[in-house]
């Protein structure tokens, strides 16, 4: 008779063995006692690299960085009770950006659920409609056939990531005693299963269709966050060049830095398409979208201003219409759209409707300074990783970043925009892109301070732009309430310092741009986790 620690351990192996078969090589270890034999199968499975993270909501956040810059899905552990409920603000986040996480929770066995056992919950159903699938375990049994957890780790793995990329969660009970008896030799690496998923190309009518519709007609493409494709801002901008149309692209679209053709790119709209002036009399009869809706609001109320055709290339199973004005939705891969209507040949716009935009582009770069945004631009490496935070952050790079052909590869939270778990986000791309920069502002890094902890080792730049609580606030109509200090802007008295001193990071304080870009300077040439507040006025 095999005892029951061990066989709860050979269990484990197995299914983790088959997830790495499967092509897992992160796993994301909070500590606990019933998830024990789990936990020591991903330590011990060669070709899994494993980070410990005290927090689980911190280490399910630090897991979603992983996978965003990995573009793989992260194996995440926790063991029983409310630990895994921390999970569910990342949850909700992956969910809506499309991020593939392995949710994998230990539990009491069944004669310890409804009769008041400590620690223990009903996990079941636990993450809701957020995950794409759930898979409820049984307890380890003697002479389990390992090909089964080889497999069941394999479907949960695909399911991950096809057809619609997003969390999944498997909850598996055990009995005591968790740990082995003795030595245990390691299993045998199954086979992986190979799995070949479709390549998504438009409906040829569709695209005909399309094509009639947005041929010789004044239009806009607009591209917000989408995921990385070999070829597709090329295509994007041959498209763009011969039909003479302009492309606005936000900051998380990865559009407006690379070496790739930026002539009829516009990143300056915030500054001009509030004018009426402008907007009322250059309004697009066409849209043409990638990717998730426009951040700002400005974009927003202009894109919805399109008269006859408003068209999305989403290759996921998501609605992404809230102006309601969808009429063309194709089920494609971005690029096979963009080389299948070059392959049809739209008219391209009689006249120049491309004037008046670059105008307004060239006025704008005239006037803008950048200030903090511009330093922190020009400071940053070719190939450099930037996390940009929610709430203010975001809007402000995407009004002053401009557009340079230095290589930059940027991130954001954007499925939920929530200001939660920012700072284990970014340290979790830093785990495999090996550096970053994360600008933050001060509620978001005090929302996640906890995520310092994860920052020892890694080359990671957290600034922390201090303007005194919720500058957000300022721009919305709460700021006219007279319990706006109290309740929306909400000033905080941290101290940043002590905090990075805390958790082992450098730290800087600047007042200016200019002591801004000098201890951004300092802190990536010297590497290592940096902390440099920012105080703006």
């Amino acid at each position: 008779m095999i005892d029951t620690g061990t066989l709860n351990f050979l269990w484990s192996q197995a299914m983790v063995a088959g997830f790495v078969a499967a092509g897992a090589t992160h796993a994301v270890i909070s500590p606990g006692s019933r998830s024990t034999p789990l936990a020591l199968a991903m330590l011990r499975q060669s070709g899994l690299h494993c980070d410990v993270a005290v927090d689980e909501r911190s280490g399910a956040f630090f897991a979603l960085g992983i996978a965003k810059a990995s573009q793989r899905p992260v194996l995440l552990l926790a063991t029983s009770g409310t630990a895994p409920a921390n999970w569910l603000p990342a949850v909700i986040e992956a969910s809506q950006a499309d991020v593939p996480l392995i949710l994998i929770s230990a539990d009491r066995p069944p004669e310890l659920q409804c009769c008041g056992a400590n620690q223990t919950i009903n996990q079941l159903g636990l993450f809701g409609s957020h995950v794409r699938a759930s898979h409820a375990l049984g307890t380890p049994e003697a002479g389990f056939e390992p090909s089964y957890l080889h497999r069941l780790a394999a479907r949960a793995f695909e399911q991950s990531v096809w057809p619609h990329p997003g969390p999944v969660h498997l909850n598996q009970p055990f009995r005591e005693p968790l740990v082995p008896v003795g030595e245990v030799r390691s299993a045998d690496q199954p086979q992986p299963i190979r799995i070949a998923q479709p390549e998504l190309r438009a409906n040829p009518s569709l695209i005909r269709e399309l094509s009639e519709a947005i041929s010789a007609r004044p239009g806009i493409i607009v591209c917000g966050e989408m995921k990385p494709e070999d070829g597709f801002a090329d295509a994007l901008t041959l498209l763009a060049a011969r039909l003479g149309f302009p492309i606005f692209a936000e900051p998380l679209s990865n559009l407006r830095f690379g070496s790739h053709d930026r002539s009829q790119l516009y990143v300056r709209y915030n500054h001009w398409l509030g004018n009426p002036a402008f907007t009322e009399t250059h309004r697009p009869e066409w849209v043409l979208r990638f990717g998730t809706y426009p951040v700002t609001r400005r974009l927003q109320a202009y894109v919805a201003t399109a008269t006859t055709t408003h068209a999305l290339v989403e290759p996921s199973p998501l609605w992404t219409d809230p102006s309601h004005r969808l009429t063309h939705l194709l089920r494609a891969d971005p690029l096979s759209v963009c080389l299948e209507l070059l392959a049809v040949s739209p008219a391209p716009i009689p006249g120049n409707w491309l004037a008046p935009f670059a105008a307004e582009e060239k006025a704008a770069q005239s006037d803008s300074t950048g200030g903090h945004i511009k330093v922190l631009i020009d400071e940053l490496p070719a190939d450099g990783s930037l996390f940009v935070g929610n709430s203010l952050a975001i809007r402000q790079l995407d009004t002053h970043s401009g557009s340079s052909d230095k290589p930059l590869h940027i991130y954001g939270n954007r499925g939920a925009s929530g200001i939660d778990g920012n700072i284990s986000t970014a340290l979790g791309i830093a785990a495999i892109d090996g550096q970053v920069v994360a600008l933050l502002g001060d509620l978001t890094c005090q929302h996640d301070l906890g995520g310092l902890a994860l920052a020892a080792g890694r080359n990671a730049v957290i600034v922390a732009v201090n303007n005194h609580g919720g500058g957000i606030f300022d721009t919305l109509p709460q700021a006219g309430l007279p319990e706006f200090e109290q309740a929306w802007r909400t000033p905080q008295q941290i101290s940043f310092e002590h905090a990075a001193l805390t958790f082992g990071l450098g730290y800087a304080k600047a007042e200016n741009n200019d002591e801004f870009r000098a201890a951004l300077r300092h802190a990536l040439d010297k590497g290592g986790p940096q902390l440099i507040e920012l105080l703006l006025p």
